[in-house]
């Protein structure tokens, strides 16, 4: 059994096997649902979640935009609790799902919010 769900899982453990994050230096997550998209800054060695943001925090979901350009809005918001724990750079993480469309976004926002990976 095949599937698109299965082939992903498949991708995000061989991802995972590679990135990892570190208190200095956490690993970007990012899940895509088909209304919502979500990211948190990982602290894989602890096991601790540093910050998070999604499409549906009040400021975002309160824009009428597109779900792309909410994306590039979640990943800006990210950087910005990043930026106020004193994190500079981070790694990328996919979650198995191409980088283009709204992850691509997620990662341009973060970028654009002072995030360096």
């Amino acid at each position: 059994m095949n599937t698109k769900l299965v082939q992903r899982q498949k991708i995000r453990y061989r991802i995972r096997k590679k990135v990892s994050g570190t208190s200095v230096k956490p690993r970007l997550s990012v899940f895509r649902s088909n209304a919502e998209i979500y990211a948190q800054l990982i602290d894989d060695e602890n096991s601790v979640t540093l910050a998070a943001s999604s499409s549906r925090e009040k400021a975002i979901a309160a824009q009428k935009v597109t779900k792309t350009d909410k994306s590039k809005l979640v990943g800006a918001a990210v950087a910005l609790k990043a930026k106020e724990l004193g994190i500079t750079t981070c790694v990328f993480d996919r979650g198995g799902n191409l980088y283009h469309g709204r992850i691509k976004a997620v990662a341009d926002g973060a970028r654009e919010g002072g995030l360096e990976f």
